[in-house]
């Protein structure tokens, strides 16, 4: 099996693109659950040119379409523990490989949650997973998008944001008079955080998003793998027996959880690669060939 090398910064000469953009997340910068506060968004620029954002505030979808496209598409979710949104290695850097699959790519860059900008911080990066997908379906047309063909793939705390809009999409916490389907067609998660309730937790990701001590309802409606029903999106997950970060047991218990329900899932797990492997040369490495394979077989690529 050949194995995937992301390039930090790919750029654009290499790949066959119809468009690229970045668009407001929220038409006309309505942005819902607001408060009112300036802009403290902060970039920061690594020496390979690797972007990581913080205070998020005003999200934003990036928005790629390949030239030759198949009609699948994928809002990406980077990670970041809610603290931070790691643009670049979870972000541009996978769809720029997905772009040469003839997928249609749309990194966001979601809200951090916070009292600072937020009246509700809880539901902040709900909602704007949820505004991605509805944009990307009620503009399928403009982006060759089949409406029926259109995921969501989230990494660490991304992945727990995908996660929850694969089981929460039944209640939206957007304006949705249109009634546009909110359900992933399918979900990708990559070693992702999952339960917020229990041991196996990521208490970054949860004290980010719900506070130090959140109620057990509270918790638990943002643990997906207890929200999961025989309607929750088909699932792949990858994982690594040695992640020190993020605990192999989430990803394990979500594959349960789905197993349990009905749900068609697939669980990769790798002795080694720890955290953080979507861009890396190692034997984890073959977790894109694996969704690639995926994908084709469920007829979504």
């Amino acid at each position: 099996m050949k194995t995937i090398i992301f390039a930090a910064l790919i750029t654009l000469t290499t790949i066959d693109l119809k468009a690229q953009t970045i668009i407001p997340l929220y038409p006309e910068g309505k942005i819902p659950n607001s408060i009112s506060v300036a802009d403290a968004e902060a970039k920061s620029v690594s020496k390979g040119g690797s972007i990581v954002y913080t205070k998020v505030s005003i999200p934003t979808l990036e928005v790629r379409i390949p030239e030759k496209g198949n009609g699948t598409a994928v809002v990406i979710c980077p990670g970041g523990g809610y603290s931070s949104v790691q643009y670049t290695h979870e972000g541009t850097a996978i769809a720029n490989e997905f772009l040469k699959q003839g997928i249609a790519t749309f990194v966001l860059k979601y809200r951090l949650p916070s009292d600072g900008w937020m009246k509700d911080k809880n539901i902040g990066p709900l909602q704007d997973a949820q505004q991605a997908i509805k944009i990307v379906r009620m503009r399928a047309k403009d982006w060759g998008v089949d409406t029926s063909k259109v995921g969501i793939i989230g990494f660490s705390a991304g992945g727990h944001l995908a996660a929850t809009a694969g089981t929460l999409f039944t209640k939206p916490v957007i304006e949705n008079t249109e009634n546009t389907n909110l359900r992933p067609t399918f979900m990708a998660l990559i070693y992702p955080v999952i339960t917020l309730s229990d041991t196996i937790m990521h208490k970054g990701s949860r004290d980010n998003l719900l506070g130090r001590a959140p109620s057990a309802e509270l918790a638990d409606l943002y643990s997906p793998e207890k929200q999961i029903t025989k309607n929750t999106s088909p699932t792949f997950l990858a994982h690594t027996g040695d992640d020190r970060t993020v605990k192999v047991a989430n990803s394990i218990e979500m594959y349960t959880a789905l197993q349990s329900k009905g749900v068609s899932a697939e669980l990769h797990v790798y002795p080694k690669g720890g955290h953080g492997f979507a861009g890396r040369n190692n034997n984890a490495g073959h977790w894109i060939d694996r969704y690639y394979e995926w994908l084709k077989e469920n007829g979504w690529l």
